[in-house]
């Protein structure tokens, strides 16, 4: 027993002692020392002294404009059906489908005390249905009044039983860098959520040859058509988009200017339709090898590479090789410097346009016009709206004049020839042209009537 008793002693102090020497020797620590010291550890980075007692810091106060925002935004639920095969049966013999309802939702900026309501296009796309919730929990349907996809701008309108409380538009150009800023909208089917960040930066193109805010204030699936607010509670911007790998926010988000949006929502009310001035100028992207070996990806400004025949840009004598330095008296750095403001304004407004030539610095006047070249869907031809010298010499008052052929049809001799119909319905201009080419199937059949600059008619037939 005392042998045992010995032997047990031992084997618990060898124990310890192969314990003791791993924790010396081998178990790093899981902890940090921690002192109480009135002292903390600080690491020179300016020699200029910061004043937390300095206005900009104590003046920062966003409470006035988030109440003052957030019972003008709303939530859009868009309900829609989809139509899907209810059995295995119904899919092969086309038998009754399934109307399977869906519900997307999103936020909205109310723009007006009797219910009109500026949102995103893709919100309220394909809606069969819309209701509007607001602030105070009471819910409208909504009809559309109008929309315009490529600036993603939609005006919906509810009959509200009391005037509203809403935002009007402020002036988007007068946003600064660095400013701060609030997103107000419905992220996740959460109401009346206020994110803070400052404006990153303007004028951002994602490809879309648009004019983005883009900010750091979290905005996520349910913002879009969101308020975007600067400390004054301004309107200067909607919430559109955010860039991201996994569908949720990850650091930077992105608003149509409250400019491009006013604009948009004016001509609905106003003209039933978007009115689009264009100045006629083309510029390469600066990506390209051409732009990249002419070193016009260099260039502060935009670079003018081609000038539309018979546009504000032609007739006010703008050239290629040109640098457009300043329109008005907004500068311009880059495309979407351009385009942002251009889409702000309509046929018929001048700009004051500053270029850079040969060395010296011009001012020209340049009237905006109609757009009268179009790249038609499916084909991917580029047409244009025949002028009177055009219609004298094809012999024609009605047609498109084409253009642009892109390399998959450049073997058919198209470029240069007026299309009169497609599948025998008449072409009078390029909108006519856009829908015709965009009813297109991709697995018909499609004849197209060509008359040449000799008077000569011919019918392709393309499958």
């Amino acid at each position: 027993m005392k042998k045992l008793a010995s032997l047990f002693m031992v084997a618990v102090l060898a124990g310890a002692v192969t314990l003791g020497a791993y924790k010396a020797f081998f178990e790093k620590p899981q902890y940090e020392m921690i002192e109480d010291s009135t002292e903390m550890s600080v690491f020179t980075t300016s020699n200029k002294a910061v004043s937390y007692d300095n206005p900009a810091y104590s003046e920062i106060n966003f409470t006035i404009a988030a109440e003052n925002t957030v019972n003008a935004v709303v939530h859009v639920k868009n309900l829609t059906t989809n139509s899907s095969p209810g059995s295995l049966f119904d899919y092969f013999y086309g038998s009754q489908d399934n109307q399977r309802p869906q519900i997307g939702t999103g936020s909205g900026v109310i723009i007006s005390a009797d219910g009109y309501i500026v949102t995103n296009n893709h919100v309220i796309a394909k809606a069969n249905e819309l209701r509007v919730t607001l602030n105070n929990n009471k819910t409208y349907e909504a009809e559309i009044i109008g929309t315009d996809p490529n600036t993603d701008i939609a005006l919906i309108k509810i009959e509200p039983d009391n005037k509203l409380p809403y935002l009007a538009f402020g002036d988007s150009d007068n946003a600064k860098i660095g400013e701060w800023v609030l997103a107000v909208g419905n992220p996740f089917n959460l109401t009346s959520t206020v994110t803070a960040g400052i404006v990153s930066a303007k004028a951002r193109d994602l490809g879309r040859n648009q004019s983005f805010i883009q900010t750091d204030a979290a905005v996520n699936p349910g913002n879009s058509g969101g308020a975007l607010v600067n400390t004054n509670g301004d309107l200067i911007g909607i919430n559109t988009a955010i860039t991201s790998q996994t569908g949720s926010y990850v650091g930077y988000s992105f608003a149509v200017p409250s400019n491009i949006a006013k604009k948009v929502v004016e001509d609905i009310m106003e003209y039933g339709n978007v009115q689009k001035g264009i100045l006629g100028i083309q510029s390469p992207r600066l990506s390209t090898p051409y732009a990249m070996q002419n070193g016009i990806n260099e260039i502060d400004g935009v670079y003018i590479d081609d000038v539309e025949e018979d546009s504000g840009a032609y007739e006010a004598d703008l050239r290629p090789g040109d640098v457009i330095k300043m329109v008005d008296e907004i500068k311009v750095r880059k495309f979407a410097d351009l385009t942002g403001y251009v889409s702000t304004k309509r046929p018929g407004d001048q700009l004051n346009v500053t270029i850079e030539r040969e060395g010296k610095e011009l001012s020209l006047a340049v009237t905006l016009k109609e757009r009268q070249t179009i790249v038609v869907p499916i084909m991917g031809l580029t047409v244009k709206n025949l002028t009177e010298k055009d219609k004298e010499i094809f012999g024609t008052d009605v047609g498109v004049k084409i253009t642009g052929v892109p390399e998959t049809y450049r073997g058919y001799g198209l470029d240069g020839k007026v299309i009169l119909k497609i599948d025998d319905e008449n072409v009078n201009d390029i909108y006519e042209a856009k829908t015709l080419f965009g009813a297109i199937s991709r697995y018909g059949k499609t004849v197209i009537t060509l008359v040449d600059n000799k008077g000569e008619r011919e019918r392709i037939v393309f499958q």
